[in-house]
């Protein structure tokens, strides 16, 4: 016997026994058996949720709903408030790079521990900022670490129904933005003498410089192509998702229109491609390694341009369209930014390929 209501207990095991009234018995039988749990407390709660559910199937009217109790179980079983686990979930859920969350995760975890969400306090949060502080991590890393874990731990908070305050709210970082330092960007006449050396070298990672130069696209977006992403009959790139790296935003999904160097490089890289990928070197295991491009191409430049990085050509770009006067908008859109202009900025389809390929070609290098 058992003293929760509608339940027998057997073995150790509770399980929900009822009868079924006349006008349910087509749907159901005569009884309704169901293993529950072998916690006691547990069994009570499943007991008490499939009980609210019948009443509601079968009551009060002839027309009978049929119940899946299985998925009824499913839904009303405990969810994990690990943070690891939590945080897993709203990555999968979510289209963006996974190595910031995960570096930001990971360091938090190896000091806090990984624990239930409610248990973390302003003190975890405060140890956290103490330790990149003293690992040397600038301002703005520390900010973005910040940033990746309030948010797994919002949606925890907002998953698990909790009213809880978020300890990584409003942290005050220590002298926040003045260790921030202005990147160079390149002349004209350092561009074009960087895209000239890049072809007649024929290197694999020089023709790399160009391609990011005259589209304003991120490292791992042109280390990550496809050969499939090439469409050289229009001179257009495709910058999309695959199997071996995600997207920074859901804005960086766009096509860009190839011109000048751009479209010479990536002609020189196809001669060179695996018919899979445009840059093989950098696809291992499946997976896109675009640091160990950055490094190969930041070797060069760092040396023959004083300093100047390939992350440098981004913000360059950047420059050089604003120079121009094109719209912010479109910039964002060149570049895959995500836009900040306002609400108007989302609405509608965007600039067309022509409209794209009339403002890079009037900031193209010309040879």
């Amino acid at each position: 016997m058992s003293h929760i209501q509608y339940t027998i207990c057997r073995s150790g095991t509770y399980y929900y026994n009822r009868r079924v009234p006349k006008h349910a018995v087509g749907i159901y039988g005569q009884f309704i058996r169901l293993a529950l749990s072998k916690d006691e407390n547990e069994a009570e709660s499943y007991s008490k949720r499939l009980s609210t559910v019948l009443d509601g199937s079968w009551g009060g009217s002839q027309h009978v709903v049929p119940v899946d109790f299985v998925s009824v179980l499913e839904s009303f079983k405990p969810r994990s408030a690990v943070l690891s686990e939590m945080a897993e979930e709203y990555l999968s859920l979510r289209e963006i790079d996974l190595k910031p969350p995960r570096i930001a995760l990971d360091t938090f975890v190896s000091l806090a521990g990984d624990r239930d969400v409610s248990e973390y306090t302003r003190e975890d949060a405060k140890l956290f900022v103490r330790h990149l502080t003293g690992k040397g991590n600038k301002t703005a890393t520390i900010r973005r670490r910040i940033n990746s874990l309030s948010a797994i731990l919002n949606y925890a908070y907002s998953e698990l129904d909790l009213e809880k305050r978020n300890p990584f709210t409003r942290l005050i970082i220590r002298g926040e933005g003045d260790d921030t330092l202005r990147r160079g960007v390149f002349t004209n006449e350092q561009l074009k003498q960087g895209y000239e050396r890049a072809l007649s070298s024929k290197s694999n990672v020089k023709l790399i410089m160009p391609l990011l130069g005259e589209t304003g696209c991120r490292m791992a977006e042109i280390v990550g192509l496809r050969v499939e992403d090439i469409d050289l009959e229009n001179s257009l790139v495709h910058i999309r998702p695959n199997s071996a790296r995600r997207l920074k935003t859901k804005n960086s999904t766009r096509s860009l229109p190839l011109v000048g160097y751009a479209e010479l490089a990536l002609e020189q890289a196809l001669h060179q491609s695996d018919g899979e990928w445009v840059f093989p070197r950098y696809i291992k295991d499946g997976k896109c390694f675009a640091t160990h491009a950055s490094n190969a191409v930041n070797k060069w430049l760092k040396t023959d341009f004083e300093g100047l990085t390939a992350h440098c050509l981004r913000h360059t770009m950047r420059d050089r369209l604003r120079a121009v006067e094109c719209p912010s908008d479109m910039i964002d859109q060149i570049g895959g930014w995500k836009a900040v202009g306002g609400v108007g900025v989302g609405y509608g389809r965007g600039y067309s390929l022509e409209q794209v390929a009339t403002w890079l070609n009037k900031v193209r290098v010309l040879r």
